[in-house]
């Protein structure tokens, strides 16, 4: 009956979301596991920890939270994290609060999604910016460094 017929589509659809919203779950674990290996990569410039890494198939959100992760974990640090995900680049930035007067994650924000066709922006200590060219990620992410030499 049709009554039937919406009750199980309702059914199905509640499914999805729940099992989205597993998905979800599970990724940020995986990035959180990411973040605690990317942790012992970060150089050191000028006294400052600076973390670039790529991490394709994250979302924003995934990066966003692995950026806060990173900024507790390194302490004085400047961070910018890219990702390929469904076929456009997210790309976000993370600066920690000591060094906001000198460096902000906007500014850096605003090169790196230029170097990838894209733009961005956000907070002194946050900002999130994406872009089309995916060939391009590596030289954008290559950015953070020279960004911190010359704002120290």
């Amino acid at each position: 009956s049709r009554e039937n017929l919406v009750d199980k589509l309702s059914a199905v659809l509640e499914r999805n979301r729940q099992l989205e919203k597993q998905l979800e779950q599970l990724q940020a674990k995986a990035a959180s596991a990411a973040g605690d290996d990317l942790s012992s990569s970060a150089v050191d410039v000028k006294g400052v920890k600076v973390l670039t890494a790529r991490l394709d198939g994250q979302d924003g959100k995934a990066l966003l939270a692995l950026v806060d992760q990173l900024k507790n974990k390194l302490g004085r640090a400047v961070i910018l994290l890219g990702s390929v995900h469904e076929d456009k680049v997210v790309l976000v930035a993370g600066v920690t609060k000591d060094l906001t007067g000198q460096l902000k994650a906007g500014d850096l924000m605003k090169q790196a999604a230029a170097a990838v066709g894209g733009k961005g922006g956000g907070r002194p200590d946050m900002a999130q910016g994406g872009g089309v060219d995916a060939a391009a990620l590596d030289a954008a992410l290559a950015l953070t460094v020279p960004f911190v030499e010359q704002g120290i």
